[in-house]
């Protein structure tokens, strides 16, 4: 029987999935891909197969998931499968560097960023910066890692040449102009399907929980799926969003064979858009959802199912 391969490496993120093709009655296989083995002889089965890697995987002691992940990919490819968020998402997924350069090419603007390797290379590349502020955050990424404002060089120094500093998983740092936002809050564009779902707006005057899965904290602009606070929702799908940065998205992932994404701006005080990542392993917030009526990961099973009854 045909189903769908769901491909992941935390099962805390894919368990709102799974409900859901149960909901639908979706017939549906895990592959959790933290380790495993590859025959490169054997074909792969019949189905659809959707990938949700994620670029901070190996913050969960699955060091090699999204390597193995690419060599898995390839392979059904190879055999003409139907791969939703495949190879080319993987590649972006995992490397910041790739998204701010297919962002740029269909016009989408990204703040300054250079690409530091080395402690030293890091503080060369900040000095480009004129003495404005900027942060720090890993090419590979996800969770907010080495997500750091820095208002001064020294700052930047101290933190460099310290035991804290936190290397890298692919050794590349970024060093990024900080964009300073009017409000506190950034927006964050659901698409499924290729097309535009929700725009969803966070704010972020007091920090937020990372995800439902994580209860971390960080103190930065860079992820929009968590709790709400007391006084006020921290997440809330906006009425109605409509910009035409919409049309240069979903251009892009188009471009890109991504099929599901989260895609997260900050405005800067004159209006302009800043884009800043691509996260092809979206998640949900369940709070905004239910006062919206909408449902990212109902969008996403039934796109699944449609998709193979396609077959």
């Amino acid at each position: 029987m045909k189903k769908v391969y769901v491909i992941h490496e935390n099962s805390e993120w894919t368990d709102h999935l799974t409900r859901r093709l149960e909901e639908l009655e979706v017939p549906y296989e895990e592959w959790h891909l933290d380790q495993g083995t590859l025959d490169l002889s054997a074909e792969p089965p019949e189905g659809i197969f959707y990938s949700r890697m994620s670029a901070s995987s190996h913050t969960r002691d699955h060091r090699f998931a999204a390597e193995y992940t690419a060599q898995v990919l390839a392979w059904l490819e190879v055999h003409g499968r139907k791969v939703l968020n495949g190879t080319r998402a993987l590649q972006l997924e995992v490397s910041k560097v790739l998204q701010y350069l297919e962002l740029n090419k269909y016009g989408v603007h990204t703040p300054k960023t250079v690409a530091a390797v080395g402690r030293g290379q890091i503080l060369e590349a900040a000095a480009q910066f004129d003495g404005k502020a900027f942060i720090t955050k890993h090419n590979r990424a996800g969770k907010g890692l080495g997500v750091q404002l820095f208002q001064t060089m020294d700052a930047l120094r101290s933190y460099v040449e310290s035991p804290g500093f936190e290397e890298p998983v692919d050794g590349i740092t970024l060093i990024q102009e900080y964009i300073q936002s009017p409000e506190s809050f950034i927006t964050r564009c659901e698409f499924v399907g290729g097309n535009f779902v929700y725009a969803v707006k966070v704010d972020t005057s007091e920090g937020f929980q990372l995800c439902p899965a994580d209860a971390c904290q960080i103190g930065d602009l860079f992820c929009p799926v968590g709790e709400e606070v007391e006084e006020k929702p921290k997440f809330q799908i906006i009425d109605g969003f409509s910009d035409p940065i919409i049309e240069r998205y979903k251009q892009v992932l188009a471009e890109n064979s991504i099929r599901v994404a989260g895609i997260e701006f900050i405005r800067d005080a004159s209006g302009e858009i800043f884009t800043y990542d691509i996260n092809t392993n979206t998640n949900y917030n369940s709070d905004a959802e239910a006062k919206a009526g909408k449902f990212g990961m109902l969008e996403v099973a039934a796109f699944l199912k449609k998709e193979l009854g396609n077959l």
